[in-house]
């Protein structure tokens, strides 16, 4: 696993009325600053990758579709340099991942239908100066597949 990375199962708690899940509370510690919660729909098949932030973390959940995500470690100084780490994440299995500054995240649609992601980040956007460096999603130093294999 990547360092300073944090993947949370959440726990659905369901009666006659419908379900309720806890996605992120401020005694977990896992957000070090709150600064902006945002949603995004992304429709099947469509890769989002990658992008980094030098001083957010980020903190993801799918609450519906679900998505293959991918992590690599940016950070020279970390023990899991140019590591890639895979979850996923969505309504089949309901889950945050927290995502530390300077590691490369992005995702990809699995399925026949969209994908809403939720997300938090300890620092709310600026226009005039994003955090937000791009890299292309088949980035060759990062070599991740996209595809999904049939055996």
């Amino acid at each position: 696993m990547i360092e300073g990375v944090i993947y949370k199962q959440l726990k659905k708690f369901c009666d006659d009325r419908g379900t309720f899940m806890e996605i992120v509370r401020d005694d977990e510690e896992i957000l070090t600053h709150f600064g902006q919660a945002s949603a995004s729909m992304t429709y099947p098949g469509v890769i989002k990758a990658f992008h980094y932030h030098k001083e957010q973390d980020d903190v993801w959940y799918f609450p519906y579709g679900n998505a293959q995500v991918v992590l690599y470690d940016l950070r020279e100084e970390s023990p899991t340099f140019q590591k890639t780490n895979v979850y996923y994440m969505g309504e089949e299995n309901p889950s945050t991942l927290l995502i530390p500054k300077r590691v490369a995240h992005g995702y990809r649609v699995l399925g026949e239908k969209s994908a809403m992601i939720v997300y938090f980040t300890t620092r709310s956007y600026q226009p005039e100066e994003p955090d937000e460096y791009r890299i292309p999603y088949d980035d060759p130093q990062i070599a991740f597949q996209w595809e999904t294999k049939f055996r």
